[in-house]
């Protein structure tokens, strides 16, 4: 007795071409270029989870340096400044803090300014 694989065949076919239901064109309806799309747009958002983290971190510094600026201190004095303090404190949280609450961030200026000073 043979094994017919068309259940399976059309359970596969099923799948890829549901994945692709928004892309343009052939790539939603035929089978082979649906399945090509598929793997490449994975690809795609892998990538896109990396520059992801990129684009924010540069977001976060661009910002502290706006803040550390207006307070008279460049940004890669103030991120040294809050190392020789040990302050530990991730650039998305000083992001947050120079936007929402400006008080808070002038202290951490202060505190690294202190710190340039006595070094």
């Amino acid at each position: 007795m043979r094994v017919k694989r068309s259940q399976n065949a059309h359970k596969k076919k099923k799948m890829y071409l549901k994945a692709a239901k928004g892309y343009r064109g052939s790539l939603s309806r035929r089978y082979k270029l649906a399945k090509q799309q598929y793997y490449r747009s994975g690809q795609y958002s892998y990538i896109g989870r990396k520059e992801k983290k990129r684009n924010f971190r540069k977001l976060w510094i661009t910002r502290i340096n706006a803040a550390s600026r207006a307070q008279g201190l460049k940004y890669n004095e103030f991120i040294h400044g809050l190392k020789l303090a040990n302050v530990n404190i991730n650039r998305k949280m000083l992001s947050e803090l120079a936007i929402n609450d400006p008080e808070t961030f002038s202290t951490y200026v202060n505190i690294a300014k202190q710190s340039l000073a006595t070094k």
